[in-house]
């Protein structure tokens, strides 16, 4: 079965591209067809993400900047956090929300590309990345049986081999725990606790290498789950982690 998807998905894609995934108008370039979103669709994107960046991002969280300068207030008031710095692309609201669900719960696939190449794009922020190594948040056991795939590993494998994409490092694993969605931030701290781990053989060669490590998810919410994800890293020998989220709710 799941080589029967691995065939399917592409060969859609290509002979069967679809609709838009926003506005459903129809496809006709090449890259229309390949992110699945029409030109004029990516230019309204791409026009609103400058618009929502106006005021600047927070230097730690990623988030919009209110009237706060250079930190955002909660992250201010935070304790701490195990990660050096969180890079978002999109809002989760509005025509992003959108997009979300096309591609998580409508399984367009082909926006994978689209994501991959925004996550490209963002590389270019990231100082050092030439010494850099990205790392997928690891799914829900049980998740692919649910859904019949991993949104974000699918994404990893549009990003691999693109120019500009550092080294793979899937060394993260995930024990059975509760879905988080209906958490409260202290209760998905405390539900992943201890259920999120590292392999160290996987990372061994990348942390003798002192190379930095980015985590990559798809949502952030409350940041619990990259929070103990750089825990973890950090408790391996890790000393410089970041990471990016396509969304932030």
């Amino acid at each position: 079965m799941n080589i029967f998807k691995k065939i399917f998905f592409p060969v859609r894609e290509f002979f069967f591209p679809g609709a838009c995934a926003l506005c459903a108008g129809s496809l006709t370039a090449p890259n229309e067809m390949r992110f699945s979103l029409c030109e004029k669709c990516q230019n309204s994107l791409a026009e609103s993400k400058r618009l929502d960046e106006q005021g600047g991002k927070c230097g730690i969280c990623g988030k919009p900047l209110v009237s706060e300068i250079e930190t955002c207030l909660p992250c201010r008031n935070s304790e701490g956090r195990s990660f050096d710095r969180l890079w978002t692309i999109f809002p989760y609201i509005g025509k992003y929300r959108k997009l979300l669900t096309a591609y998580k719960l409508e399984k367009n696939t082909a926006l994978a590309n689209f994501f991959a190449q925004k996550i490209i794009e963002l590389f270019k922020e990231i100082p050092n990345l030439d010494k850099a190594v990205i790392v997928p948040v690891p799914p829900r056991p049980g998740k692919i049986k649910d859904t019949g795939w991993d949104q974000v590993d699918y994404i990893f494998k549009r990003l691999k081999g693109l120019p500009g994409c550092p080294p793979i490092c899937r060394c993260l694993k995930r024990k059975k725990s509760k879905i988080q969605k209906n958490l409260t931030r202290a209760e998905r701290l405390e539900n992943l606790k201890g259920r999120i781990y590292l392999n160290p053989s996987a990372a061994k060669e990348y942390i003798e290498a002192n190379r930095i490590f980015i985590i990559i998810d798809d949502v952030i919410t409350t940041g619990s789950t990259i929070e103990v994800c750089s825990a973890v890293l950090k408790q391996g020998g890790i000393q410089n982690i970041y990471g990016i989220c396509l969304f932030y709710d």
